[in-house]
């Protein structure tokens, strides 16, 4: 199928150079997931630019904890999210995310963008992803210079707290996903443009060891030692790796003067299941290890976190939106391709509504999550094209939310 002269006459309003001008505007101002303050500052200039496609909503995030170091559980905020409905009554309707946190705090010292070589652009969050945020703007605005516009309505979440699994994200993210037939999230595809399909699930566990404290040259019998505990915990939990499940114990919190025996401990390990099932086992086993170390140690134990990511396998209803994803892209004279990756985004929790969603319609880029984090410039418009005439076709034929 080629291009008709519409879907050209659209494509041809794309302007690679206005959207690395935006990517090179955003990507210095710092919005770290836990800078609240520079993430309203990215929020201002995100509704700045998505105002002309319809009135955006800046709403308040979700209540969301977290485990301090000494096991008490207290509030923890987020930015606020993005939100923008267009054309809620049309016949289709797709769903729109990307998140405009990084994972660079307003201390760490990658800062600024610069040109590794030309068309290859480092900077913090230029591929991940303020640069899909572009890309998805100018997909946006593509789409509405294209008469099939009037038949596709859409709604736009840009968030705060991807990079720390959208706890205050999460229910708008599954509100919007309800009542939509298709999504699209525009986190980055890797350099050679290859889409990622199956992902695991991911769950940020704490868990909490109360012990008790001691003299430890004079009583230490009468103590109770929490970070013994804690390792025990911790070689437990990375026993359960398996082909379905990683298993990354990343921290322990506590401990303090070497003459006190410690009477707390925090353990906290990320979980990556490959199925549902997989995640009911790792769960399971967690509780049995809980239960096994305060019996062996004589603690307290308790569990803070959840699996805030669903796995998302690449499934038949999932393959549908990939498959026409493919055949907009060979009439760009793009070859799509997909595989499985290790990482988790908010198309987990997409997918896991039923919805259809590719995740990585955003630009080509590498090295994310490092100080190397890099964007080829040539992707900008090269991805926006791509993610138009998807749009253009979902509102040329219609997609439904589930195949009959």
């Amino acid at each position: 199928m080629s291009l008709s002269s519409a879907e050209r006459a659209a494509l041809g309003t794309i302007a690679p150079e206005a959207m690395l001008a935006r990517v090179m505007a955003w990507a210095p101002v710092n919005s770290g997931s836990r800078n609240l303050e520079g993430l309203e500052r990215m929020a201002a200039l995100l509704a700045e630019a998505f105002a002309p496609l319809g009135a955006v909503q800046l709403c308040p995030a979700a209540p969301a904890t977290q485990m301090l170091p000494s096991g008490e559980v207290v509030p923890l905020a987020h930015g606020r999210n993005l939100h923008l409905v267009v054309r809620p009554q049309a016949p289709t309707r797709v769903l729109l995310t990307g998140h405009y946190d990084t994972v660079f705090g307003a201390d760490h010292p990658f800062q600024d963008v610069r040109w590794l070589q030309p068309g290859v652009l480092n900077g913090p969050g230029v591929a991940d992803m303020k640069g899909g945020i572009a890309v998805m703007l100018a997909a946006l605005e593509a789409l509405e210079a294209s008469p099939m516009a009037q038949n596709l309505g859409y709604e736009v979440v840009l968030n705060a707290d991807e990079e720390v699994s959208s706890p205050g994200s999460a229910p708008l993210l599954a509100d919007c996903a309800a009542r939509v037939d298709a999504g699209l999230t525009f986190e980055p595809a890797l350099p050679d443009g290859t889409l990622a399909g199956d992902r695991p699930g991911s769950g940020n566990l704490a868990i909490h060891l109360a012990g008790r404290a001691a003299h430890a040259g004079r009583e230490p019998e009468k103590g109770r030692n929490a970070i013994v505990a804690a390792a025990d915990l911790a070689l437990r939990l990375a026993a359960l790796a398996a082909p379905d499940l990683k298993v990354n114990v990343a921290r322990i919190d506590g401990g303090g003067p070497n003459n006190i025996v410690p009477d707390t401990a925090v353990v906290r390990v990320n979980m990556r299941p490959a199925t549902r099932a997989a995640e009911a086992r790792a769960l399971a086993a967690l509780e049995d290890a809980m239960a096994a170390i305060a019996a062996a140690h004589e603690v307290g134990v308790h569990r803070h976190g959840s699996f805030a990511r669903p796995p998302k396998p690449l499934d038949p209803n999932q393959l549908r939106l990939f498959a026409l994803v493919q055949d907009a892209g060979a009439d760009l004279d793009l070859a799509i391709a997909w595989k499985p990756a290790g990482g988790v985004c908010d198309g987990n929790n997409l997918a896991a509504t039923g919805l259809a969603v590719v995740d990585t319609m955003g630009v080509r880029g590498g090295a994310i999550h490092s100080a190397e984090e890099y964007l080829l410039v040539e992707s900008l418009g090269e991805r926006a094209r791509l993610a138009a005439l998807t749009l253009m076709r979902i509102a040329r034929d219609g997609f439904r939310r589930r195949a009959d």
